[in-house]
């Protein structure tokens, strides 16, 4: 159910602003879509996991203020990142 440390940092390659980057809004997002889509797989097997289910909700709302936040901020950067991750707005 989670992603490991390999597949966290490459997701930091891809979506990385700068050299040190690891905790931009971008960054972020990529992160948790990939946290996402694994619970979203785990979920389709177990059904009745409420407490993961619940753990998926929260994640869900996590990427939803950043993306918010991004879109305030920075339109541009928003319809980046929705494009890159294959997002719906």
């Amino acid at each position: 159910m989670t992603i490991t440390k390999e597949q966290k940092q490459q997701l930091i390659e891809q979506f990385k602003r700068s050299q040190n980057d690891t905790g931009s809004p971008e960054v972020q997002i990529a992160i948790l879509t990939a946290r996402i889509n694994t619970l979203t797989e785990h979920l389709r097997v177990h059904r009745k996991d409420f407490a993961s289910r619940r753990g998926l909700l929260m994640l869900v709302s996590q990427r939803r203020r950043l993306l918010d936040y991004l879109k305030r901020e920075d339109p541009q950067r928003y319809v980046e990142i929705l494009r890159r991750l294959q997002l719906r707005k």
